[in-house]
């Protein structure tokens, strides 16, 4: 569709008196004293037609190019845009009638459209479970535009203080759902969403950070999760390397180039499309717990499971459980963190960046991109060397 050569400007509107507008491509303006109308001239199966665009009053000359061109799009592949109006309409029409769909539906088609982006299509970061689990079962056959927020706050009554961090994301789920089911032409207001949220009241609910193994006792845990137990040793790479667990228990051994282990995007955290593969220097005890580990693997994981591939944070968790320590593993990278903290290990910057932490505002970022993978790696031989040392080690350490 060749492009249509504009010829209106903004001024030249302003200035002209009563008239007939042509700006090309088939988009004209109708001015009279008491109004003005936009409307698209075309030809179709021989016979000239107007299409009607809208008022200039609402519609700036840029957005009257924007609909011209998408009409002559339609027009491009042998369609009638006046029919093809009416068509969409009516399926607009159709749509709010007895067909509308429920709020269970409209959910799934909101789910679907968004799991592109979404880490492992939302299964990983479960996204659908706050509305599958505790919205959908009691409004789910509900039509959507029939849904006021009383019934929402309802739905969510029952968790809003026990499970709030789960209601807050059914909340958030919620605002996602109404605002597509808003712009798919459906009569519902997004502030419905809001309106429960503030019907359910205010919760002073308290952050509960995830249990950490203070840094001083980390050494002493490090020994006893000895033995070649997968779980153990997994546990084990997480210490040295102050990962996060799905990026450990995923490691692959083609993953690692010498000395520095490349984790890739998709098991870093983060929406996809806004992470990147992240380099992690292994140092002189993690290189030596990877040879413990090609002794026992020869598969493609270094933590296999003969069921899901490798092996799930529950059997991590378990065995810190069966030890009888408090600290869960994601907690790791807190007593790592507080480690460089108390004994000014390394800067803030490298500390954070060893974590995968952004630094930096977005515009500092575009110019400062290095991962500092070198001051990373004299960091990380400390923090190994402190970890894995002995229990006599730690007492004079401590002493």
């Amino acid at each position: 569709m060749a492009r249509a050569k504009n010829k209106l400007t903004a001024v030249a509107i302003k200035k002209a008196a009563n008239s007939k507008l042509d700006d090309g491509g088939g988009l004209r303006l109708y001015k009279t004293d008491t109004s003005s109308r936009w409307v698209f001239r075309y030809t179709f199966a021989g016979r000239r037609r107007e299409m009607g665009l809208g008022s200039s009053d609402n519609l700036t000359l840029a957005a009257a190019r924007k609909e011209r061109d998408r009409w002559a799009a339609v027009l491009a592949e042998c369609k009638d845009p006046i029919s093809e109006r009416e068509r969409q309409m009516q399926e607009a029409a159709d749509l709010m009638s007895n067909t509308e769909p429920t709020f269970e539906k409209v959910a799934e088609i909101v789910f679907e459209a968004k799991k592109a982006g979404l880490r492992g299509e939302g299964e990983r970061g479960r996204w659908y479970s706050p509305l599958k689990i505790h919205v959908i079962p009691k409004i789910g056959k509900r039509r959507i535009s029939s849904l006021h927020q009383s019934d929402i706050a309802e739905a969510l009554r029952p968790i809003w203080k026990t499970k709030h961090a789960t209601a807050t994301k059914a909340i958030q789920r919620l605002h996602i759902v109404f605002r597509q089911a808003k712009l798919m032409g459906m009569h519902v207001d997004p502030f419905t969403v809001e309106a429960a949220k503030f019907m359910l009241g205010e919760v002073n609910n308290a952050v509960t950070h995830i249990t950490s193994t203070p840094w001083q006792r980390i050494p002493d845990l490090y020994q006893a999760l000895g033995g070649t137990g997968t779980s153990r040793m997994c546990l084990r790479w997480m210490i040295l390397t102050a990962t996060r667990s799905e990026s450990a228990r995923g490691a692959r051994f083609d993953e690692i180039d010498g000395d520095v282990w490349t984790v890739p995007a998709d098991r870093m955290k983060g929406m996809v499309g806004k992470v990147e593969a992240f380099r992690i220097p292994l140092s002189l005890a993690a290189l030596d717990l990877l040879q413990e580990i090609r002794e026992v693997q020869s598969g493609e994981f270094l933590f296999p499971s003969y069921r899901t591939g490798y092996i799930s944070s529950t059997a991590l968790t378990k065995v810190l459980n069966e030890m009888g320590e408090p600290g869960r593993p994601h907690g790791f990278r807190t007593s790592f963190r507080t480690w460089v903290q108390d004994t000014e290990a390394a800067s803030f910057d490298v500390a954070e960046t060893a974590l995968a932490h952004r630094v930096g505002s977005k515009v500092e970022r575009s110019y400062a991109r290095s991962d500092m993978l070198d001051q990373r790696r004299l960091l990380m031989e400390r923090w190994d060397r402190y970890s894995t040392t002995t229990e006599a080690d730690v007492a004079q350490l401590h002493g």
